[in-house]
């Protein structure tokens, strides 16, 4: 019996009908409620006052993250102040991808990164329990944030995308919403120790599709210009471009 034959009121007041398991048990009634906190939420208000304090903050393109469904956010990553700035403005709550050992070192960190659970990956090598982490936080229709550098530039420029990352975006098949942030290198650097206020940007991009490519074969064909497409649009939004060396190889492996 579907809810188009349940009684007006209970439709109306979004009730149970008796003997839909509305009842409550005697020995649980007067019992505390446990409310489930959304840490998130919770925290995303004092993580933009943070935020504002720091900076002097301009925003824009929030209209190109998706209202719905799965996506990857791929922001360019330059200091540590990075993740409260994309985090805690982006419109939607995304999962974000952190370096494990960041779950054990400092008692803010192992509390904090569960309740917003973050996703804890390995750096520098490949991460299946990671990468199995993240295709079902999409199965599930949520965001994941990816610094496809892999680690805070050392010099303020965009770092090559590591490929590891592309493959994934590349299986995934979802939106990739790019994130150009700029300035907040020089509030403070991967080197230093104090932050400096200033002016900072972060710009969400429109959101590129790549579709899915099923076999290793397909995305290894795939991998440079998809690597490309993303560099470009980040450095669009306002990344800066790394200065060519001699001998560059281009993206890292990974």
């Amino acid at each position: 019996m579907g809810d188009a034959d349940a009684p007006a009121d209970c439709r109306r007041l979004g009730t149970r009908r008796p003997g839909q398991g509305g009842r409550v048990p005697a020995a649980n009634r007067g019992a505390p409620v446990k409310t489930q906190v959304n840490w998130y939420a919770a925290l995303r208000l004092p993580v933009r006052c943070a935020a504002l304090l720091l900076t002097r903050l301009t925003v824009t393109g929030l209209e190109n993250v998706p209202g719905k469904g799965a996506f990857f956010l791929i922001p360019n990553h330059l200091s540590i102040l990075d993740p409260l700035l994309v985090q805690g403005f982006c419109p939607r709550q995304v999962h974000s991808l952190t370096k494990s050992t960041q779950f054990s070192s400092g008692r803010f960190s192992r509390w904090v990164l569960p309740r917003v659970k973050a996703i804890p990956t390995r750096r520098y090598q490949v991460d299946p329990q990671a990468v199995r982490t993240v295709l079902r936080t999409l199965d599930r229709g949520e965001g994941v944030c990816i610094y496809a550098e892999g680690e805070r530039s050392w010099d303020g420029t965009l770092q090559p995308l590591r490929r590891g990352t592309i493959r994934l975006l590349l299986k995934a098949g979802v939106p990739i919403v790019p994130c150009g942030v700029s300035g907040s290198f020089e509030v403070r650097p991967r080197w230093g120790r104090r932050f400096h206020r200033g002016r900072v940007w972060l710009r969400f991009g429109e959101p590129i599709r790549f579709g899915v490519h099923d076999t290793r074969a397909e995305r290894d064909r795939a991998l440079d210009a998809a690597t490309r497409r993303i560099e470009a649009a980040l450095i669009r939004l306002g990344a800066e471009a790394p200065v060519p060396t001699r001998g560059s190889t281009g993206a890292k492996t990974g």
